[in-house]
């Protein structure tokens, strides 16, 4: 019984956990790395054709993106998580294999015109609908028997719409160990969902740390901190620009919104024009809207007896075709534009950004949490210039952080949910910056907890209680683009044929004549690229 640390250790993305045991093979979150990264991230200790089943706490690409390319590579086992999680990855996957294809597209133009060879996106549009089909949606609160040896449970865990806490029981030669995989632990009183649920009991915890170095600072008045932020914008005669998480945040904002024009807090602009410029916000928001009762907090809730939409208001836009996103620019009317993503890395808001951030009337508003080696954090971090579309942007714009609104748990947040086991739980600190989970290792170290912060690639024994290995610890070397993209090709090359070797399995008993075909046309493969 054996657990395994493969992404978001001693990083804050692309969150991984491997679990085996009862002669199964799990994994707990198969997310995409955004931002700077850090460590080499380590190799699945079984091909992806070999693993049974994925846990998935929630629908952020962090924690669910790579699962396409997991199916493009052979897995064909099943998704467990929440009916709320499902639905989101079902919009959400299929918008990130189109942003790559429109990026590889992209890249592919120039790389004909400059003699460069291909791009290749991570994977297509018909992984990320053949990976749905794999899905199985799940009640909170409901234990599931998953097969002979393994439980699992999903507890609201106030993330985000649909997220989980995992509680995991697996059960290997008579001796059972319960281990808890926290998910991204929400903050209190976000608006909409509801706060987090606390367990009780555990033998292991993989908890995350995002915020394990500093606390928010208490609950501040959105509201009126953002009605001032879009005053003194319109006052300067500009727009205000706001990144924003499609799932999630951008519900968030037109929350407060709809709040901001219910109690006429900026009577000069009564009336202003918000536009929502994402086709994913707008799925997403749909989404919101099908998943009240089980996910709704009890003020959304009275909100919508009353006849109230939480999040829809009068001055409302939403803009889904190219062509309406590009006439938001052309519109010289000061207006509140949120679009994605969130940290600047891909998307609509790229477009937005080339056309405010050289306009000194104009305002940025950061509303999450910016990764290293986003262009959010670049601009948060005050960069004077930055490069878009080819184009070097002067940055003259007003930039400004919604301080205190995050859908993570602070220290304070991550160490009450933590203080609801009782007795004390051994803790694998994950998810946070390298500093981040050793300072908040060290510090319930203090509290009397036997706690770990493994790197990529660590090992533990679940029945002898016992590290079997720490991890890769350096650092991970930056290579070229070229590269790294003649290795990710050849990686798909060599996961086809993995693939193969498992269509070769299933085809034991078959036919002779059709054995027969089978081996002739790999030979055929195989001696027309033998070189």
């Amino acid at each position: 019984m054996k657990l395994t640390f493969i992404g978001a250790d001693h990083e804050v993305t692309g969150s991984c956990h491997c679990l085996q045991g009862a002669g199964k093979n799990i994994l707990i979150d198969c997310g995409m790395e955004q931002g700077e990264d850090a460590y080499e991230n380590q190799e699945l200790p079984m091909k992806p054709s070999g693993v049974d089943y994925v846990f998935l706490t929630h629908a952020h690409i962090d924690h669910s993106g790579l699962l396409p390319l997991l199916y493009a590579r052979g897995f064909r086992g099943r998704v467990l998580t929440t009916k709320a999680t499902t639905d989101l990855c079902s919009i959400m996957l299929r918008d990130s294999a189109h942003i790559q294809e429109f990026e590889a597209e992209w890249r592919n133009r120039k790389a004909r015109r400059s003699g460069e060879e291909e791009y290749v996106p991570l994977y297509s549009m018909d992984d990320a609908i053949g990976v749905m089909e794999h899905f199985i949606p799940c009640q909170y609160e409901e234990l599931i028997d998953v097969c002979e040896g393994v439980k699992v449970r999903f507890s609201d865990v106030g993330h985000l719409l649909g997220s989980a806490s995992i509680e995991v029981w697996l059960t290997e030669d008579g001796i059972t160990k319960k281990i808890v995989f926290s998910g991204d632990i929400g903050n209190l009183n976000q608006p909409i969902i509801k706060n987090p649920q606390y367990l009780k009991e555990a033998d292991y915890v993989v908890m995350e740390s995002t915020y394990g170095d500093r606390n928010h600072g208490g609950t501040p008045n959105y509201e009126q901190e953002l009605s001032r932020i879009i005053k003194e914008t319109f006052d300067r005669g500009g727009n205000l620009v706001i990144p924003s998480f499609a799932v999630g945040r951008t519900q968030e904002l037109l929350y407060f919104i709809r709040k901001i024009k219910q109690d006429n807090m900026i009577p000069e602009y009564e009336g202003f024009e918000v536009v929502v410029d994402s086709p994913l916000a707008v799925e997403a928001t749909n989404i919101f809207h099908k998943n009240v009762e089980s996910c709704f907090d009890d003020e959304a809730m009275e909100l919508i007896k009353q006849g109230i939409n939480p999040i829809s208001f009068q001055g409302l836009k939403t803009s889904v075709t190219s062509d309406d996103s590009k006439a938001i620019n052309f519109d010289q009317k000061s207006k509140v534009i949120i679009s994605a993503s969130g940290m600047c890395e891909a998307g609509r808001i790229r477009h937005h950004l080339k056309h405010n951030l050289w306009r000194p009337d104009s305002t940025i508003l950061f509303v999450g949490y910016q990764a290293h080696g986003t262009l959010g954090r670049s601009l948060l971090e005050g960069a004077l210039s930055v490069k878009l579309f080819g184009e070097v942007i002067d940055v003259r714009a007003k930039i400004e952080k919604l301080d205190g609104i995050s859908g993570h748990a602070d220290q304070e947040g991550l160490l009450k949910w933590l203080h609801s086991f009782d007795p004390k739980p051994k803790v694998f600190v994950v998810h946070g910056e390298d500093s981040v989970c050793e300072q908040f290792k060290i510090m319930i170290q203090n509290e009397g907890y036997e706690a770990i912060a493994p790197f990529s690639g660590g090992e533990f024994d679940l029945i002898a209680n016992e590290l079997i290995f720490q991890g890769v610890t350096t650092k991970k070397v930056k290579i070229s683009q070229k590269a790294f993209r003649a290795q990710a090709i050849f990686d798909r090359l060599v996961a086809a044929g993995n693939r193969l070797l498992v269509v070769i399995a299933h085809n034991r008993g078959g036919a002779n004549k059709d054995l027969i075909k089978f081996t002739d046309q790999i030979n055929n493969l195989c001696d027309r690229w033998d070189r």
